[in-house]
């Protein structure tokens, strides 16, 4: 066991317990130790904090795929900090930083790529934002590749004490924070075109379209075209159903279905409508109405 780390004069100082809460999300799997160091060390210096795993399972490097998951949490994790960290830039001069949101009532912490920013403008925007420059609340380390450990943990378990963001950190202008890149359905031509946000462990491929992005004219009955547009021969056509629940589309139908988040996804009855349709995240998908006619080519 490690000894306790404590920040330089941080036992001089009175402080107040703020949150008791950090929700963990990364993309540093269970295979490695890494979440449960960064873990190990928010419990070494606020023990009283109850950390949840979100997920660690982001695929490697793919912020958008991280701030996609992060916004879909938002809305339902506790008040206190939330620690994210899926960050390639780890140890250039990207930023490590902390936002706060929803009147104080929570802490966003994580390196400034882009990650946090859908979250943060799910939870009504940043109200203070701070580069977190002061070394005395990291870890030292013989290298700059493991900032979960040695900046945004010790960060995270600092802020649960009631540090102040100030004292951590350098405050800046909101505004500079990077956005996040999230991309907007088109109408083109007779069709509405679409990309594949996230593909569940069911097969269930989430969409970039809620239901008021469909024309209100369409029916039912739709007709889905996954591959590229420009090579027929390469470009699966299929027809869906709009349906309500999964099990609406028995014997092996696709269909679409409003899912959890309030976005539609493609999906099948107990069968990855991914595996079936070849669909993966950051693809594209054009979505035709069928009008009447319920056919459809299937190639």
């Amino acid at each position: 066991m490690a000894p306790r780390r404590r920040a330089p004069g941080v036992d001089s100082v009175v402080t107040v317990t703020r949150f008791d809460t950090v929700s963990f999300l990364t993309d540093y799997g269970t295979t490695d130790e890494f979440a449960g160091v960064v873990k190990s060390v928010i419990r070494d210096i606020a023990p009283h904090v109850t950390v949840v795993d979100l997920t660690h399972d982001v695929a490697p490097f793919d912020v958008r795929a991280g701030s996609l998951a992060l916004a879909r949490c938002i809305g339902y994790v506790p008040s206190g900090v939330v620690l994210a960290v899926v960050d390639p830039g780890v140890g250039t001069d990207r930023r490590a930083v902390a936002v706060e949101v929803a009147d104080g009532a929570g802490v966003l912490i994580g390196p400034d790529n882009g990650l946090l920013a859908p979250a943060v403008a799910m939870a009504g925007g940043a109200e203070r934002a701070f580069e977190l420059t002061n070394a005395d609340y990291h870890l030292q380390a013989a290298g700059a590749t493991f900032d979960g450990r040695d900046v945004f943990g010790p960060a995270a378990a600092h802020v649960c004490n009631g540090v102040d963001l100030a004292e951590i950190g350098t405050e800046i202008d909101p505004v500079l924070l990077l956005p996040g890149t999230v991309p907007l359905p088109r109408e083109e031509g007779d069709g509405l075109v679409a990309e594949v946000l996230w593909v569940d462990r069911f097969g269930n491929a989430q969409l970039n379209v809620g239901p008021d992005d469909l024309p209100p004219a369409w029916g039912r009955n739709l007709q889905i075209r996954v591959g590229d547009p420009t090579d027929p021969s390469g470009t699966t056509v299929r027809r869906v159903q709009r349906a309500a629940s999964f099990a609406e589309l028995a014997g092996g139908a696709v269909g679409l279905v409003l899912d959890s988040y309030g976005m539609l996804a493609v999906a099948m009855d107990q069968r990855s409508a991914a595996d079936e349709l070849g669909l993966a995240s950051n693809d594209q998908v054009v979505l035709v109405d069928l009008g009447d006619d319920e056919r459809a080519v299937e190639t």
